[in-house]
């Protein structure tokens, strides 16, 4: 840090962050839960259906790489709030693409501002909260993570009071919208100034590198062996994580043949698990450090996955599901914490490193689906073993840099 701050400040710095993560997945839920309503607004089948979801993908992918350019240009406190804004703004014109215009390209529009302010927040409130372990000593990004979580709880259930309440899209996506601004303004005015984060205001700030020198650097990263390491982890875990999503219920039903509520509380077991992993994780690898608790994870994924798979009764079916969701609950985080040892390069080794981890959430269950054509469900889901196994292999990339004050940076950590 190049600002000494006080416990308060420190406080109110990390409350902020917690309730950045909390809008991104409250923004992610509000406009998921309203999927049937905006595909019967808007007259459209399911291929179209995929054509937005994909569409949203690649915008946060987008999102991801713009990120350095926005922190470098406005600094972290109003890069975030702008992004903040423009996924909200995003969510309203999806609204008013459904029930307005019904129009369909206008619902794109609002996805590719959604994705894009989406994309470019989760760089940035991973840096923030990778600083703010290195100001405390503790492990938080797991729990970052799990106030994400939260948030996409609170959505679904806010999308399923507006629904009772016969709400129409506009209206409900006007009044979270509203909310993710105001919250979001707060949030961000306790943000500290950092030179570290390239505010312009930040004290001790002197004289500014040209932008295209800063530039060169934020793309330094993908020259970067580590990058890919972290990648490695990060795509195991992704995939895997984004396979449950998608695919845990159907394996119950079409796999093991339960019904479509013993397919629902499987994912819902898998959920809860890596949430409480998520929530108690920070301990455990201050601890033991990054390294070992990723390789165990990976174990707890691979043997979570399989004992799904080849699980002859339903409680086994179930325990294989929290084996999964445990094992894959802190690939995401860890990485994100790894990639922003050095203060310095945080921004651009973060949009590096999640760029593969959202590849895989966007590209891995699209692929599966193709797969499952021709091998069924359960057997494409031992590919998703496979995954985890590299993630664990690749674990060592997560080691803390040897001159970074990261947390993790004790001797169990850096084993």
């Amino acid at each position: 840090m190049d600002v000494t701050l006080t416990r308060s400040q420190v406080v109110r710095w990390r409350t902020a962050v917690f309730a950045v993560f909390f809008l991104s997945g409250l923004s992610v839920a509000t406009w998921a839960s309203r999927v049937p309503a905006l595909k019967n607004a808007l007259e459209i089948d399911s291929m179209q259906v995929g054509f937005l979801l994909f569409g949203a993908g690649v915008a946060s992918i987008i999102g991801l790489s713009v990120a350095p350019l926005a922190l470098s240009r406005l600094g972290a406190r109003r890069a975030m709030l702008t992004s903040i804004v423009i996924f909200a703004v995003g969510v309203t014109t999806i609204g008013i693409g459904a029930d307005v215009a019904h129009s369909f390209g206008i619902v794109i529009v609002g996805l590719a501002l959604f994705g894009l302010g989406n994309g470019s927040v989760d760089v940035m409130m991973n840096v923030e909260g990778a600083a703010i372990e290195t100001e405390t000593g503790k492990t938080l990004l797991p729990l970052f993570h799990a106030l994400f979580s939260v948030g996409t709880v609170a959505g679904a259930g806010l999308g399923a009071l507006a629904i009772a309440l016969d709400l129409n899209v506009l209206a409900h996506a006007v009044i979270i919208s509203a909310v993710i601004v105001l919250v979001g303004i707060f949030a961000t005015a306790n943000v500290p100034s950092r030179e570290e984060a390239m505010d312009p205001d930040a004290p001790g700030v002197g004289e500014k590198r040209p932008w295209r020198e800063r530039l060169s650097r934020s793309l330094q990263a993908w020259r970067e062996p580590r990058t890919y390491g972290l990648g490695l982890i990060i795509l195991g875990m992704s995939f895997a994580e984004g396979g449950a999503n998608d695919w845990l219920a159907l394996g119950v039903v079409e796999g093991h043949e339960g019904s479509e509520a013993f397919g629902a509380l499987g994912l819902a077991v898998f959920s809860l698990s890596m949430t409480v992993l998520r929530i108690a994780g920070g301990p455990l690898v201050d601890r033991f450090g990054r390294v070992l608790v990723l390789r165990v994870l990976s174990g707890f994924a691979a043997g979570g996955l399989l004992l799904f798979v080849f699980a002859p009764t339903f409680p086994l079916i179930l325990v294989g599901a929290a084996l999964w969701g445990a094992g894959v609950s802190l690939g995401f985080p860890l990485g994100m914490s790894a990639a922003a040892d050095d203060p310095r390069d945080a921004a651009a080794r973060v949009s590096a490193t999640a760029t593969i981890g959202y590849v895989a959430f966007l590209c891995g269950p699209p692929l599966l689906g193709i797969i499952s054509h021709s091998i069924g469900i359960l057997n494409t889901l031992l590919l998703l073993v496979g995954l985890a196994v590299i993630s664990g292999l690749a674990s060592g990339a997560a080691k803390p840099l040897p001159a970074s004050t990261s947390p993790s940076n004790t001797p169990a950590a850096t084993e």
